[in-house]
């Protein structure tokens, strides 16, 4: 996509985030009206309560690294509906993430990038019902601003310098697989941990090119330039989240998830660039 298409798609998702009433995490000013999530939308054993706004205290949420600007913004928004609510995000890759809680690490809420990584936390039996899908993510290629060394696909990316995530976390394992479907080899300067990682080498200008989610590339679209490639529906990623099975809260834990689940929610997701699952 060219930089005028990608200012244009940034500048209608954000006329959407606006309408729905989100806020940047950290934001001083007013919440927006209380919004509950539907008590239909709420996982196997919560409570009706649970999901209509009347929960209280905290709740830690596990979340991929790329799910970063669209749950901090949800978050503020589950928290005005729920105002005896505070949410504490902990945000990374998501095979890191599902160790710690296997590990015990202490968390409400676990939100992957993949099922692979859910299943280390089902395996463990610590998520608390069967997680759900709801949302899917597509890989782009990230380029610096005007996308200087000419970008048009895969195939480009073998003469240039090149971020890729770790195999082992959800972007490097689509991103093998996009590249296996282009018939395309490439040996990365770098592999990062997460998929941030890999967006920040393209903004300090330490590789040419990043194989990064879309959503990622539509957030941070002042830095850089997206460039999408037909292999990516090869490498759709499905995004699972469940309560977790020792949720110090278990109420608000089944509540957030059923909030992410719910219309509104979805709408805001849509607008940041997942897709419905």
């Amino acid at each position: 996509m060219n930089t005028v298409g990608r200012r244009t798609a940034v500048a209608t998702a954000t006329a959407l985030l606006l309408t729905a009433g989100l806020t940047a995490c950290g934001s001083s000013g007013d919440p927006a009206p209380a919004a509950s999530a539907p008590a239909a939308s709420a996982p196997a054993g919560a409570s009706a309560s649970a999901a209509t706004g009347t929960v209280t205290g905290a709740v830690t949420v596990f979340a991929a690294a790329s799910l970063k600007e669209s749950f901090t913004a949800l978050g503020k928004k589950f928290e005005a509906a729920n105002p005896g609510v505070k949410v504490t995000f902990n945000f990374g890759g998501s095979s890191a993430l599902a160790q710690s809680i296997v590990s015990g690490a202490p968390a409400d809420v676990f939100a992957a990038a993949s099922p692979a990584t859910m299943k280390t936390v089902t395996d463990a039996k610590a998520a608390a019902g069967t997680p759900q899908v709801f949302v899917k993510n597509t890989l782009e290629i990230a380029v610096p601003e005007g996308n200087p060394k000419h970008i048009t696909g895969l195939k480009d990316l073998t003469g240039v310098k090149v971020a890729l995530c770790a195999k082992e976390v959800p972007c490097g394992a689509a991103a093998v697989k996009a590249l296996q479907a282009a018939g395309v080899n490439l040996t990365p300067v770098t592999l990062e941990q997460d998929v941030k990682g890999a967006l920040t080498k393209v903004e300090l200008g330490e590789v040419d090119a990043a194989l990064v989610y879309r959503t990622d590339v539509q957030a941070d679209a002042a830095k850089i330039d997206g460039v999408e490639f037909p292999e990516a529906a090869k490498a759709v990623n499905d995004y699972p989240i469940a309560a977790l099975a020792k949720a110090p809260n278990a109420a608000a834990a089944a509540a957030f998830v059923a909030y992410v689940e719910s219309a509104e929610a979805a709408q805001a997701l849509t607008a940041a660039g997942f897709q419905a699952p």
